[in-house]
């Protein structure tokens, strides 16, 4: 469902006309929100005013019974006013649209106070917020929800009041905040379809539809092709399902015909079962998810051309299922990469590295300038970061950095783990070039020291979102579920490059 979001100046009467109008209170200074709003306003919310707190999350919603203006006013509390950033805004308008909809209101009104920031990046940050928030995935829901089921009403429209003289910069904002939600909320509706639907032939149909969409090159790979490609890891992954592997190829081509590529890889695992080293039961249907650096992928190319960068760009995705059947690849065995390096498979269960490494050697192979991909690779990283960051390792410092200040800019942050030589002698193997994991130590490390291997002397960064793409407690413009991580991470990262 589209959400329309458009921008209304101040000193328009129409923008505070609303059935519900947010407004950001700080803790430290609420003096500012007040002094934004008309004066027959805030004597409809006088009394109220007593009641906020300011801190970050409040919200006081009154009602104004005001003949001419916003039946509603929501108070939302920021936190103080050192800690405001883009951050905050993102939270902020989510938490604004979270209001409206548990009132069953279609629309809402946000006054968007840029405070230190600049106004560009102020209105970015607020629809990211709100088109973010008000996605829900109910695709597969039947048209009578239950009672429990949440809201019914969805919010379908967001203004965004700014200071007139902010105008062409507020546009400007919006049109970059509506390409990285549109481009998140597209992989997290991909990342939601269960894996009896989003098989890695679907996963092909989808990127096929949207670069049509948006006007980006795609080649989806069968099996021939993949075979032709040499892709013998991808395909030893993929013995034990009735599902044939893809390999998703989109390119966006806005630096011209000379210009150099940078290339996104994204695991595109639609079910992980772990193979003959089979998961347990419990938890299982979370590895629907373990296609969600794919995904993410997805969707960064699409925000790249719905911003229209001037950068060549190309996504790609090696999908498939891990299975178990009579021809899955079994513990112990050797297997051969696109690469030509042999490896011994000592859990089924790693294998997503496995058509990483073929990705990364055909993203090589393509001239790459630079290489970064996304996987939700191991458990170690939840236990070494929790939910809260992102690891990101690499071979090139810049790149790393420019990651992490990607990652900070975007609200996904990243922290960095070292990719010490000490590591790689985990991975050594007595009949194979390398096992495909180093241990039950570092294992994050050893997982993208693999990597490291088939990205050769190409600028390389690893993203583990094994953390951060999915989970059970959510920001205020995430649900529970997927949560698209990390689409504008990557997007500013390639928005950092155009600069």
């Amino acid at each position: 469902m589209t959400v329309d979001v458009r921008l209304v100046r101040s000193d328009e009467p129409a923008g505070y006309c609303a059935e519900l109008l947010a407004v950001a209170v700080s803790e430290s200074d609420p003096g500012t929100a007040w002094a934004a709003l008309p004066e027959p306003l805030l004597e409809a919310i006088g009394p109220a005013r007593r009641d906020v707190r300011g801190r970050a999350g409040h919200v006081v919603v009154v009602h104004t019974a005001l003949a001419e203006g916003p039946a509603r006013v929501a108070l939302i509390g920021v936190g103080k006013s050192e800690d405001w950033n883009a951050e905050a805004l993102r939270r902020f308008a989510a938490r604004a649209v979270r209001a409206a909809e548990e009132r069953e209101l279609e629309a809402c009104t946000i006054v968007v106070h840029p405070g230190g920031l600049d106004a560009a990046l102020a209105v970015q940050a607020t629809a990211e917020g709100a088109l973010l928030a008000a996605w829900r995935f109910e695709e597969l829901r039947s048209a009578a929800l239950e009672p429990d089921a949440g809201p019914r009403t969805r919010v379908s429209a967001v203004d965004l009041v700014i200071e007139a003289g902010h105008r062409t910069a507020a546009e400007a904002g919006l049109a970059v905040g509506r390409a990285l939600a549109d481009g998140q909320n597209f992989a997290r509706t991909l990342q939601s379809r269960p894996g009896n639907i989003a098989t890695p032939a679907h996963l092909g149909v989808a990127a096929e539809s949207m670069a049509r969409e948006v006007g980006l090159e795609v080649e989806v790979l069968g099996m021939e092709r993949i075979r032709e490609e040499r892709m013998h890891a991808l395909l030893a992954v993929n013995q034990g399902s009735a599902q044939e592997a893809r390999f998703i190829v989109l390119r966006h081509r806005g630096g011209g015909t000379e210009g150099p590529w940078v290339a996104l890889v994204g695991k595109g695992l639609t079910f992980d079962a772990g193979g003959i080293s089979i998961k347990p039961a419990l938890g299982m249907e979370e590895m629907k998810f373990d296609m969600s650096g794919g995904a993410a992928v997805m969707g960064a190319l699409r925000a790249a051309a719905d911003l229209d960068l001037p950068l060549n760009v190309v996504g790609l995705v090696p999908s498939t299922e891990n299975l178990i059947s009579g021809e899955a690849v079994k513990p112990g065995d050797v297997i051969q990469t696109r690469g030509g390096r042999t490896v011994e498979v000592i859990n089924t269960d790693a294998e997503g590295r496995l058509i990483l490494a073929d990705a990364l050697d055909y993203a090589k192979e393509l001239g790459a300038a630079a290489i970064v991909d996304a996987a939700t690779l191991t458990g170690a990283v939840v236990v070494a970061l929790g939910r809260h960051a992102t690891a990101v390792l690499g071979t090139d410092d810049e790149l790393v950095q420019a990651l992490l200040g990607a990652g900070e800019l975007a609200g996904e942050r990243c922290w960095p783990l070292p990719l010490w030589s000490e590591y790689r002698k985990q991975l050594k193997s007595e009949v194979a070039d390398m096992m495909n994991v180093g241990g039950r130590e570092a294992g994050t490390i050893t997982a993208a020291w693999f990597l490291r291997e088939f990205a050769g002397d190409v600028p390389w960064a690893h993203l583990d979102i094994a953390g951060t793409a999915y989970g059970t407690e959510p920001l205020p413009y995430q649900r529970k579920g997927a949560y698209g991580v990390p689409v504008r991470l990557l997007v500013e990262w390639l928005r950092g490059r155009v600069a």
